[in-house]
């Protein structure tokens, strides 16, 4: 099989997702930020799993396309695509500056546009591929104010993407996670992670655009 990328692969979900697809025998490019990702990679690999580790913040393009064409030599377009990266925290109307959202944006949606918008072509070239974007606030909060918007537009983005990749073989979906992700609840990682499994294995007759995680820790 070929690979997957995981962009936002820090601890908790991203982690979760990217040790889910690499025990499928799929190696997996590790993207993220900080360079705690190379304990991830590493802790994945003495698993006796593939994973390579690339640090760029999704904010900065160059450095984004510089991670996923690194990505790409070194296992092939991927098979998969997750975008995960996002600044959750709590602001209410009017509290954060125009540089504030805009930075919020930049990751919550922009990051993902750039992302897919990269790989995408190649894997429509290929006839074959999937694309998951990490969901939530299904309704919006305004204790979460920038969160509700980019989650909004990631919803937005994913209907976009499958207009525009669906009919080329492109499988673009959402995990919506309604919840707080709490280690060894209904609300663990790992749980979720099955989600991306199965959207990424669905039939193309049988393709889902969003799946809902609900846990019992919500937000």
């Amino acid at each position: 099989m070929a690979g997957a990328v995981v962009i936002g692969a820090g601890p908790g979900l991203g982690a979760a997702v990217a040790r889910r697809f690499a025990r499928e025998d799929m190696p997996v490019a590790l993207v993220a930020r900080s360079p705690r990702v190379l304990d991830l990679a590493d802790s994945l690999n003495g698993e006796g799993l593939k994973a390579l580790p690339l640090q760029a913040d999704s904010t900065d393009e160059s450095a984004l396309r510089a991670a996923l064409d690194a990505a790409v030599a070194a296992y092939g377009v991927p098979d998969v695509l997750v975008y995960n990266a996002a600044i959750i925290r709590q602001d209410r109307p009017g509290e954060l500056d125009t540089a504030q959202h805009q930075q919020a944006w930049t990751v919550n949606v922009v990051g993902a546009l750039r992302s897919a918008a990269h790989i995408a072509p190649e894997m429509a070239r290929q006839g074959h591929g999937t694309i998951l974007l990490t969901g939530g606030m299904p309704r919006p909060d305004a204790r979460y104010t920038s969160l509700s918007l980019g989650k909004a537009g990631i919803r937005t983005l994913t209907q976009l993407l499958d207009e525009e990749y669906g009919p080329v073989g492109v499988h673009v979906a959402t995990v919506t996670v309604d919840c707080h992700m709490v280690a060894g609840t209904d609300s663990d990682p790992a749980l979720v992670a099955e989600h991306y499994w199965t959207l990424h294995r669905q039939p193309r007759g049988q393709w889902q655009s969003e799946i809902v995680h609900v846990g019992s820790t919500q937000v």
